[in-house]
């Protein structure tokens, strides 16, 4: 009787698992498909396409796809590999402590291409995905200006604290901030706009509204500082680095394709004003599958008129990691972080950058988004990258970056589903 599994059957979402066939004839040609169902209803898969070994097994961790969503030895290609049914949808988990995603393995005679909903699968069976670890627990933040949500490891700790921050859609997402509390971080994934009472459109960057939460995580009776990190992706690291740079308890900073200047939004901190280089939305390309191509609506930062719009990173005390993705089709993320790194007092910032990675670098599990629907913005937007180095890119940036964060905020206790 052929039999699939996955081991361990529920694991966090960052985590390797072993899948295994089992039961098949020697050499046989067999199709294993990979499904889930987003919260929406939306269905991502991926399907590769293998030859049983001698004892009629098959193992992607030790046997190469000869086909299908990838090629090539991928021990979880299943699952770094899915991608949506309906195009320009991006896999994020909403529900990040109420519920895992549910991914069900497939087995399949032949090659299979489609799914006939009249035939039935050699094998099947489910496994679990989550965000957060046993015992994490989630607590919504509502208090003075600030809106997001605590993710605590369990335990009296006390833990390091980290602040997350993602982009341009607005909005309060949780799932990276879920899989740092469960290595170990007190982590509040922070909104700053289009979320609650927040402001709808994103007008300015008010740094005294991000810190107001740098100051009520350190309050918090869990969190270990004096110092804390801050995480943040395209817009949110933008944030991140003017938050490294004018307020001292930033202590470690991980910049994930972002910019050294301020665009689109000045930043208001105090008596201070930086203004913001306008976008040039006229200079937009649209893509061979109608997203948008943001890259060229950036002035060169370069040009001398621009020098006022600069964050004075020369002002940074604490660490800060650039994370970069060479395939980016938002922005040159490369030419701002090394634009930052050379006015950065030395040995305060180091660069990994990655060459056919995109803009949305997220921890492992995450599938390659390389054009998706968000809010604000009339068509889809083109993020860029290329499947097997983006993924690559996922796992090693995120080892790279837990370890920076455990070194410049000190040892956490990581748990082990």
């Amino acid at each position: 009787m052929v039999e699939v599994t996955v081991t361990p059957q529920s694991s966090l979402a960052d985590r390797p698992v072993q899948i295994r066939v089992r039961g098949l004839s020697p050499s046989q040609l067999v199709t294993l498909r990979a499904w889930l169902k987003d919260e929406q209803g939306e269905c991502f898969q991926s399907r590769a396409f293998f030859r049983a070994d001698g004892a009629g097994e098959v193992d992607p961790g030790l046997h190469a796809a000869l086909g299908g969503s990838y090629s090539g030895l991928w021990p979880m290609g299943l699952l770094w590999f899915l991608q949506p049914d309906t195009l320009f949808r991006r896999l994020v988990k909403r529900d990040v402590a109420g519920s895992p995603f549910r991914v069900r393995l497939e087995v399949w005679d032949g090659l299979s291409l489609g799914t006939d909903p009249r035939e039935q699968p050699l094998a099947s069976c489910e496994a679990e995905r989550w965000y957060v670890g046993p015992g994490v627990q989630r607590v919504p933040i509502r208090e003075g200006r600030v809106r997001g949500a605590l993710f605590l490891p369990p335990g009296p700790g006390p833990f390091p604290g980290v602040i997350d921050l993602f982009g341009g859609a607005g909005g309060l997402i949780e799932f990276r901030a879920g899989l740092l509390a469960s290595r170990g971080f007190a982590v509040l994934a922070l909104a700053f706009f289009a979320y609650d009472d927040l402001p709808r459109v994103l007008a300015q960057l008010d740094l005294e509204y991000f810190e107001e939460a740098v100051e009520l995580l350190l309050r918090h009776p869990k969190v270990r500082g004096p110092g804390l990190g801050v995480v943040g992706v395209s817009k949110g690291a933008e944030v991140a680095l003017a938050m490294a740079t004018f307020l001292p308890q930033v202590a470690a900073t991980v910049w994930i394709n972002g910019t050294s200047f301020l665009y689109g939004n000045p930043l208001l901190y105090k008596e201070l004003r930086i203004p913001a280089i306008p976008y040039h939305t006229e200079r937009v390309l649209f893509t061979e599958v109608g997203a948008m191509d943001n890259s060229a609506i950036f002035d060169d930062p370069r040009d001398a008129a621009h020098r006022a719009s600069a964050i004075p990173v020369e002002r940074i005390r604490g660490k800060v990691l650039f994370v970069v993705g060479e395939a980016d089709r938002s922005f040159n993320s490369k030419l701002f972080a090394e634009l930052a790194l050379a006015r950065m007092p030395p040995e305060s910032g180091r660069l990994l950058s990655y060459p056919g990675a995109g803009h949305l670098i997220e921890p492992p599990g995450s599938p390659l988004c390389s054009n998706s629907a968000i809010r604000g913005t009339p068509k889809p937007v083109a993020w860029g990258g290329e499947l097997q180095p983006h993924a690559r890119a996922q796992e090693h940036s995120w080892q790279e970056i837990l370890q920076f964060l455990e070194l410049h905020l000190g040892s956490v206790a990581a748990m082990k589903l």
